[in-house]
């Protein structure tokens, strides 16, 4: 029922599942671990088969349906629900085609929000909820402070000039390690100190002067 994305396929075993449903979906079906496990480098949200519509971040390259024409075949659409729809329509498909899938991103982002903030936040950040900003924009605007802590971090790999501060990773992972080099390539900072244990909160210390942050196993960072 479930495959894992791509992008996590490089990743250890998965920590969490996320359920992406159609409407009238059973909530049963929404299976997420609070947190991960340490043995795993990061939350793994579980994709559902690709749609025919295109992704929700997805803008098509060729023609598109004028707004004036993005009304469904019954019912009608809402003033977001057409803003979230504008330029985002091929000519030839049916809007709420397209509509759906940035519900059931929306859906992603709430179920795994009621269990584990963290969680939801590091999918935003890392793109495995592919369009997140724009669904919750217009879509579940109840999911913004998810968005806003996602604005706000980044994800694991190299991070050129960070700004100085403090960084929680949002993983348990006894895998994750950093470095922080100057200009130089010198190493400014790096850690954990010591081996992390099961369940730990990792946190790295930027200095002033960053001239990339690199991390590797730590899934994604948000300000601690």
């Amino acid at each position: 029922m479930y495959r894992r994305s791509a992008a996590a396929a490089v990743l250890l075993s998965a920590a969490l599942t996320l359920t992406a449903c159609s409407s009238g979906g059973d909530d049963s079906d929404a299976q997420a671990k609070a947190k991960p496990p340490a043995s795993s480098a990061a939350p793994d949200p579980a994709d559902t088969p690709a749609p025919s519509a295109p992704a929700p971040d997805a803008k098509p390259t060729g023609p598109v349906l004028p707004d004036a024409k993005l009304t469904p075949k019954t019912g009608s659409f809402t003033a977001e629900e057409k803003k979230y729809l504008s330029g985002r329509v091929p000519e030839k498909m049916d809007p709420a085609a397209v509509l759906q899938t940035g519900q059931e991103a929306c859906q992603r982002i709430s179920r795994t929000a009621k269990r584990d903030k963290d969680a939801a936040t590091g999918a935003v950040i890392t793109g495995e909820i592919a369009g997140a900003k724009d669904a919750i924009t217009h879509l579940c605007p109840d999911q913004k402070p998810v968005l806003a802590a996602a604005e706000k971090g980044f994800p694991e790999g190299p991070r050129p000039s960070p700004a100085a501060g403090t960084y929680r990773a949002l993983t348990q992972a006894t895998t994750c390690t950093w470095e922080a080099k100057g200009k130089d390539g010198s190493v400014l900072a790096s850690g954990p100190e010591a081996p992390p244990k099961a369940g730990d909160r990792i946190t790295a210390a930027v200095p002033a002067g960053t001239a990339e942050f690199n991390s590797s196993g730590c899934y994604a960072w948000i300000p601690a």
